[in-house]
């Protein structure tokens, strides 16, 4: 069954706007924990995550990091323009080669106030400092700009930490603070390009991550760059007229090739989910086309509906290590636009450590392949014993109902 004919109406519900978190909590893992397991739930603290999980689980952790992607210009006149960098023009083949990028780099951008645009270019000085911004094209809901700097030797990733603002999702409705450039990311990101966190990986503190080496549990990374579609509602009745955005992903062969002996397997967050459910569906193309070029195993909206001839997460694994070796890769970089929706049934995580989602999102509709329709019971349980949500909100350690 292909989820394009689910009605996004199914999918809501009521969410209070004093129930989302609009700061997070000073101390991380003492958020709440719920844990939902053969079809139970219970309620915990995150301190405790481990408590939950078997020995030798392996966690899959996101390791972006959120760069200050909004820039705020002014032009001539003193009206104020604000730019906000989406994700390097296709001309990048990673985003971090285009984070690297000295004296000018383009990128694809969404424009505040852009009926004031007038100037040819806009600058940005701070300090010493010179910005400036100039339109190469418009593709109605984005623009592509280039960017060039006064200062040489200096990357793209310095420029936005110079003077860029951290974006924080807007429906906190609220400034970004001094505070939200800690808070705002995971302990463990390291590479930059997300324009929003994988909230997540906002509960984990090290001693969390010590607690779970006690219990041997393992933890792996890998980079899924988040995008600002993620925020994006599902505006269609069904799922048929939304178009899923792609998001860069970064992966290591020895990975790919750890995971092939893991059993069990848990998700720290939907973005790590779906990096890993996209390596999969990458497996079964390239064994399917062993001589397959990377386009052609980048995994599209509907892939992972439309794809026969399914086989196990070993053999998928195995074709796509086999596919890198060949091609001389050692890491794979490219996008996916996966929509994981149900009846879509998870081929490589058990379980998903995750927070509270908004009503018509596409992170409600992956949830709901999780758990099914006991979401329903979940968020309602939340909302009834005053669980914190969105971002900066409370977590759950979600068991896939086909784990029993």
């Amino acid at each position: 069954m292909n989820p394009q004919q689910i009605n996004i109406n199914d999918f809501t519900y009521n969410l209070p706007e004093d129930k989302i978190a609009k700061f997070p909590l000073d101390v991380r893992h003492s958020s709440k924990l719920l844990i939902y397991k053969n079809q139970k739930i219970s309620d915990d603290t995150f301190i405790n995550l481990s408590s939950y999980l078997s020995t030798n689980s392996c966690l899959v952790f996101n390791d972006t990091k959120v760069i200050q992607a909004r820039l705020l210009f002014k032009n001539k006149n003193g009206a104020s323009i604000e730019v906000f960098c989406l994700e390097p023009a296709a001309i990048y083949s990673e985003v971090t080669a285009a984070m690297l990028s000295q004296d000018n780099v383009v990128w694809t951008c969404l424009v505040g106030n852009l009926k004031k645009w007038k100037d040819d270019e806009l600058i940005l000085v701070k300090n010493d400092f010179e910005l400036k911004a100039s339109q190469l094209s418009n593709n109605n809901s984005t623009l592509q700009i280039q960017f060039s700097w006064n200062k040489k030797n200096v990357s793209f990733a310095e420029v936005l930490d110079l003077i860029g603002v951290l974006p924080i999702p807007p429906y906190l409705k609220r400034d970004t603070t001094a505070k939200d450039l800690k808070d705002y990311q995971t302990i463990y990101a390291k590479h930059k390009g997300s324009v929003a966190a994988p909230t997540a990986g906002l509960h984990f503190t090290d001693d969390v991550l010590n607690l779970l080496k006690q219990k041997k549990c393992k933890q792996t990374f890998v980079t899924l760059h988040v995008g600002a579609g993620t925020f994006m509602p599902v505006k269609s009745n069904t799922l048929v007229n939304h178009n899923m955005h792609e998001e860069w992903i970064e992966v290591e062969k020895t990975f790919i090739e750890n995971l092939i002996t893991e059993e069990f397997i848990v998700a720290v967050g939907t973005t790590s989910l779906r990096t890993i459910e996209t390596l999969y569906w990458m497996g079964i193309k390239a064994a399917q086309n062993k001589n397959a070029i990377l386009n052609e195993i980048q995994i599209k909206q509907w892939d992972a509906y439309d794809l026969k001839h399914l086989i196990s997460k070993e053999e998928s694994l195995i074709a796509l290590t086999n596919w890198m070796q060949k091609n001389s890769l050692t890491k794979l970089v490219c996008k996916t636009q996966i929509l994981i929706a149900p009846p879509y049934k998870l081929k490589i995580a058990k379980a998903i450590i995750t927070n509270f989602h908004q009503p018509q999102s596409t992170l409600l509709l992956l949830i709901a392949s999780v758990v099914g329709m006991e979401w329903k019971t979940i968020y309602e349980h939340a909302l009834q014993h005053n669980y914190r949500f969105l971002s900066f909100g409370d977590s759950s350690l979600l068991f896939s109902n086909t784990e029993v």
